[in-house]
């Protein structure tokens, strides 16, 4: 199986998740650009596909990113049978374990589709 192709530098991925972490705290009150909020996002969805590589999963963040992971039948033409989608909070939330993912998904946060729709194995990253 190929190793996923990083576009987000580690260092500058791992950055960027902790200022959303320390932006998303109750006591700040300082705006987290929408550069670093795309970087968090985009880096978070590559270190997913890193740890459970395949191509079974679309996890879909909009506006900022997608990606296929966790191993499984390979889906090649349109919609994907195994979807989540998310906004970016919701998907930070889960990935730095502020928000987990049975609570996201009974509160309608997380759309999820298809029998291996599930990511609770591997989030908080």
């Amino acid at each position: 199986m190929a190793v996923a192709r990083r576009r987000i530098d580690v260092q500058e991925g791992k950055a960027a998740l902790k200022a959303w972490l320390e932006a998303s705290q109750p006591a700040s009150d300082a705006p987290l650009p929408r550069t670093v909020l795309a970087t968090a996002v985009r880096y978070s969805l590559e270190e997913v596909t890193a740890r459970a590589p395949g191509n079974s999963v679309e996890v879909r963040v909009p506006p900022f990113g997608v990606t296929q992971c966790v191993e499984g039948p390979r889906h090649t033409r349109g919609t994907p049978p195994n979807v989540i989608e998310c906004d970016a909070a919701t998907w930070l939330g889960m990935v730095t374990g502020q928000l987990g993912w049975a609570e996201a998904v009974g509160a309608g946060k997380v759309a999820a589709s298809g029998l291996r729709a599930d990511l609770s194995a591997l989030l908080p990253l």
